[in-house]
């Protein structure tokens, strides 16, 4: 199994961020979120683990400016499909709270994927909101992102907690500790993918 990571957005170049917008409200104290970063930020985390678990993974885009979707798509459909999952990270906007797993519409393997990202969510967060759609029978919510629907392989797309929601930005998203638990709730839905969704057998930790 190889995990494709797309952190989503760009980062920051000589301190400027390269996406408009995808940033938290200034705070009170001057502080602020650019939600690039923070996607980087986590992807980072989750290689850092993967490469300690043997796991092989590839950073889809590696660049801190701003790559296309139609790049990240090429990108991840030059690996075998059937060997693959692809990961999307960001965090949320739009004034809620907790967080989401999307799909693509229909009932495929990138469902099972979600509901095994679910489940680990929850473990690491009991006390946090997993905003989910039941009404097709999983936890997962469905649209259709460009990276869901144009890549080959599985994908699902994460939003982690809301970065405008100041309680959510401030304690989870912008803390050492917050981002430690976001990453180790995927890495431990990736293990829990190899096992059930590829039917590898798990790392030694």
């Amino acid at each position: 199994m190889i995990v494709l990571l797309d952190n989503g957005h760009g980062g920051l170049i000589n301190s400027k961020y390269q996406t408009k917008g995808k940033r938290s409200p200034i705070w009170d104290d001057g502080s602020q979120l650019f939600e690039g970063e923070f996607n980087r930020a986590i992807v980072n985390g989750i290689i850092q683990e993967l490469t300690r678990l043997n796991i092989p993974y590839v950073n889809i885009a590696p660049e801190y400016r701003d790559v296309r979707l139609e790049t990240r798509v090429k990108r991840a459909n030059g690996y075998p499909s059937k060997k693959c999952f692809y990961l999307s990270i960001h965090a949320n906007a739009g004034g809620g709270k907790g967080s989401e797993i999307f799909t693509s519409p229909g009932d495929t393997k990138s469902d099972k994927i979600a509901t095994i990202f679910g489940h680990a969510y929850k473990n690491e967060f009991p006390n946090k909101i997993l905003r989910t759609d039941f009404t097709d029978g999983d936890l997962d919510k469905e649209r259709r992102f460009y990276v869901l629907t144009k890549t080959k392989m599985p994908a699902i797309l994460t939003e982690n907690f809301f970065m405008d929601n100041e309680e959510e930005c401030k304690t989870l998203l912008m803390t050492k500790e917050g981002r430690e638990k976001i990453i180790r709730y995927h890495i431990d839905a990736i293990i829990r993918t190899k096992v059930d969704v590829f039917n590898e057998t798990a790392p030694i930790n």
